[in-house]
């Protein structure tokens, strides 16, 4: 991406696009039960209070009535069904990694197979997006967790906490190639959650390839264990190696959710919160619900003098229901060099 003199100016600026992820998959209820949701109309409370505090993308997992993750595809179109009716103008975003969830104390903790979970793409309603991982990879959530960060929740379990710092997601090419068929095929626009470049350069590759044709809608996901952690210099160069036809979300957990998200804002780009990112205020000593996060960014986007985008404004700018025809229509709309021609020689460029 490229910063003109004036980048930082708000009018030059996209409207700002809160995503908000109110379901804390990882925690359990009883960890914050003033927050985290447990029936279904708990689960739809959530994002009305969600949106009307000002987020327009609502990230989306859902428990079973015992309090644990649910693997249930019958669980996500009821979800899904109901949130159509109560908040019709916000981005559905399915969380890819419905999958995972421990039973018991954790131990058992395993990934559907991989036809199961290319069923997202049969969900119904369906949403407008479902996120993917792309390349296997460690996802141990634990590795930047202080001691306060988890201090009376159930991630003191140690046997829950070793199921966490020990979890890989699984996103093979084969798997990966087979599931962006299957959501295009259904009208699902793809979001790519990314943990580092080496991530972002196999997803160039699908498009100069022609195995994703669509606009990019990307987040760095700054968690540690096997991710890019939250460092500036990781953010930048991850920053610097986007396209300018991307459109990207900085996601990062617990108290260095509110200062990316600042820097997120300053530089033109998009917000995520809530509380599967983060349970605390600043000073790590108050829990802070998923509705008052979004109220916060709000109140900093209105100092930085940049307007928190509609539904009807992000759907704009995630381009949803958008496809493009082919390779070299998606490399140009998203600002990448075009793919040489044969007995081309030196620098591509587009005309």
């Amino acid at each position: 991406m490229h910063f003109h003199d004036d980048a930082l100016f708000p009018e030059n600026q996209d409207k700002l696009v809160i995503t908000v992820a109110p379901y804390g998959p990882e925690w359990a209820v009883e960890d914050f039960p003033e927050d985290l949701p447990l029936t279904m109309d708990e689960h739809v409370q959530q994002a009305v209070d969600c949106y009307e505090a000002g987020a327009t993308v609502l990230h989306i997992h859902v428990r079973e009535e015992d309090g644990k993750g649910s693997k249930r595809l019958s669980k996500f179109n009821e979800l899904l069904g109901r949130l159509r009716e109560a908040v019709p103008d916000m981005i559905l975003q399915v969380g890819g990694s419905i999958s995972f969830a421990p039973e018991g104390d954790g131990a058992d903790a395993k990934w559907l197979p991989d036809n199961v979970r290319h069923m997202l793409a049969e969900l119904d309603p369906k949403p407008d997006q479902v996120t993917i991982a792309i390349n296997t990879s460690q996802m141990n959530i634990m590795e930047l967790m202080t001691p306060g960060d988890i201090k009376g929740t159930s991630l003191e379990n140690a046997d829950l906490a070793a199921t966490y710092r020990e979890m890989t997601v699984p996103a093979g090419p084969e798997w990966v190639e087979e599931h962006l068929r299957r959501l295009q095929a259904a009208g699902i626009q793809p979001h790519f959650q990314l943990s580092s470049i080496p991530q972002l350069e196999t997803v160039e590759r699908l498009i100069r390839r022609g195995v994703y044709t669509g606009p990019l809608n990307l987040t760095w996901v700054a968690i540690g264990g096997g991710f890019d952690g939250p460092n500036p210099y990781n953010m930048m160069q991850f920053i610097d190696r986007v396209p300018d036809g991307a459109c990207l979300t900085l996601e990062t957990l617990m108290r260095s959710v509110l200062p990316v998200n600042t820097m997120a804002m300053a530089m033109g780009l998009h917000t995520r919160c809530g509380n599967e990112d983060n349970l605390w205020e600043p000073n790590g000593e108050v829990k802070i619900t998923s509705a008052e996060q979004v109220r916060q960014l709000v109140r900093l986007a209105e100092e930085l003098g940049r307007e928190v985008a509609t539904g009807k404004e992000a759907r704009d700018i995630y381009r949803i229901g958008t496809t493009y025809k082919d390779a070299d229509e998606t490399l140009a709309k998203l600002g990448y060099a075009p793919n040489r021609q044969p007995g081309q020689v030196g620098f591509t460029q587009h005309a």
